[in-house]
């Protein structure tokens, strides 16, 4: 199954899981969640997208590619702020945003499982990849960089 490997968007993957998640939970219910779920999703969503921009902007800054599907053409090595904690950020945002989606659907299914495929799914056909050629592109450097620093938390 390598063909599968780089072919489809993590954001897409996400989007897919999502959409999975509501399906196997009967779909959502479109309420605004209130008390402890509504603090929850917002806490979740807050985090989530906090990792994803922080991991944006870390890119942005060194002037380094941002399309997953394409980690050959990295420039640079980024693994400073958020790459510090995980080397990973918009993934585990996206798993954030799932987590909320699932507490959201109120469905402890779609909560445990989605997150989980998802994080399966995108360590196998997106991040041992981008390991590969990281490693290629970035040798002893990046050897240093994954024993110091998570795959994902």
């Amino acid at each position: 199954m390598s063909w599968l490997e780089h072919r489809v968007p993590p954001p897409l993957v996400g989007l897919v899981t999502a959409l999975l998640m509501a399906w196997f939970s009967g779909g959502p219910q479109w309420h605004v969640p209130t008390g402890v779920d509504g603090w929850s999703v917002l806490l979740l969503v807050l985090v989530g997208l906090s990792f994803d921009l922080a991991g944006l902007l870390a890119f942005r800054a060194s002037r380094t590619t941002v399309n997953p599907l394409r980690p050959e053409r990295a420039s640079s090595l980024v693994t400073r702020g958020v790459y510090r904690i995980t080397r990973n950020p918009m993934y585990v945002g996206m798993v954030f945003l799932l987590l909320a989606w699932g507490v959201y659907l109120a469905q402890w299914p779609a909560l445990l499982l989605g997150p989980v495929a998802y994080v399966l799914y995108l360590t196998r056909f997106q991040i041992v990849p981008e390991e590969r050629a990281l490693l290629l592109l970035f040798g002893e450097e990046y050897r240093a960089y994954m024993a110091r620093v998570r795959r994902w938390l």
